[in-house]
């Protein structure tokens, strides 16, 4: 039996991961988070907002399943890793603000990091068996959101209903801006470059509206291996936490002859924080951390109705100019560097909105 504890329960990962858990019977649901919603009864043992790493503590989980939004998910993520428990991740900005901080912890804890997003899981199962210098080029797909093929003209007065509104997912509405202003596709591309231990360079992002490939590989000898499946998180969701095994779900295969596999290079003019993003893990130090710090300030600004959908990038591009980007030693350095970019954008904030 398999003790999961899941983190950031009531969220769109946190629904579809317990029903994964109800229907597998290696599978025992020992401790839930939420941010606020009231969970008691979900688990054994539960906690509403607070510090994670003290319902770990209490619960001994042989998995943790981190799938709460935002930096709020890091403690937890690196609670995990230095204790060698097996880490399911959902939480992609936790390893993106303290990428190198979380590998040195995996490397002292031991334990696995087993991602759930679609596309690096796909990536992971992909890579499984193959080093790393095989491997030319890893390519990572976006669906293109709800914005795909319009000019910034045509965004000026985009709404928060309309950037809602994601034509392959359902997701929480953080992650979804993001999958319109494709900010999700270069937190992805950071992620993708501490997991895989492989160079910027070596990532590429490439836009398929169908969301049926999750990702592929190419390999030195010009051959490529590809994840096929529909958009179903019950899939990586189900893999991450049954790993090695594969379990069975209740999604249907998908029927190569209906399937469209369409591909084209994401428009970086109209939607500039994937360039930014990559600009950003080139840099290294904490200018990922900063980079995602400064876009979820944006976004819940964005959310709010304070902040239009194309100054979303305006605000992280300025924020990104004005930090120190310094590497940081441990978690409190960090969270010095998240607080300093977290100030840069909301300064910048009221002249852009």
């Amino acid at each position: 039996m398999k003790r999961v504890a899941l983190l950031g329960a009531t969220g769109s990962i946190g629904r579809q991961a317990q029903e994964i858990v109800a229907a597998h019977p290696g599978l025992e649901l020992v401790a839930a988070s939420s941010g606020s919603t009231p969970i008691g009864g979900l688990a054994p043992h539960t906690q509403v907002g607070g510090d994670l790493t003290e319902l770990l503590e209490r619960s001994h989980p042989d998995v943790v399943l981190n799938a709460v939004v935002g930096f709020a998910g890091l403690p937890a993520t690196l609670w995990t890793l230095e204790r060698g428990f097996e880490l399911a991740l959902a939480n992609k900005e936790s390893l993106v603000a303290a990428g190198q901080l979380a590998l040195s912890a995996r490397e002292r804890g031991g334990g696995p990091i087993l991602p759930v997003d679609s596309e690096h899981s796909a990536a992971f199962q992909c890579l499984e068996g193959h080093e790393r210098e095989t491997v030319t080029k890893l390519v990572l797909t976006a669906s293109g959101g709800p914005f795909r093929g319009r000019t910034r003209a045509e965004l000026e007065q985009a709404t928060v209903e309309e950037a809602l509104a994601h034509p392959t997912w359902r997701m929480g509405p953080k992650i979804t801006v993001d999958s319109a202003t494709l900010a999700n596709k270069g937190l992805e591309l950071i992620e993708a470059h501490f997991l895989f231990g492989l160079d910027y360079d070596r990532v590429d992002v490439v836009v398929h509206p169908t969301s049926t490939v999750h990702a592929l590989v190419w390999f030195r000898d010009g051959a490529a291996l590809a994840h096929l499946g529909f958009p179903d998180m019950r899939v990586p969701i189900s893999y991450a936490l049954t790993h090695p095994e594969r379990a069975a779900t209740p999604v249907e295969p998908l029927d190569l002859a209906a399937a469209t596999l369409e591909f084209e290079a994401p428009d970086l003019d109209t939607f500039p924080l994937l360039g930014l993003a990559r600009e950003a893990g080139e840099r290294g130090g904490t200018y990922p951390c900063a980079y995602n710090a400064a876009n979820e300030v944006a976004v819940a600004a964005f959310l709010e109705g304070r902040l239009p959908f194309l100054a979303i990038a305006d605000v992280v591009e300025r924020a990104l100019s004005t930090v120190d980007g310094a590497p940081a030693a441990d978690l409190d350095e960090l969270v010095l560097a998240d607080a300093e970019a977290r100030r840069a954008a909301e300064a910048v904030l009221e002249p852009v909105a």
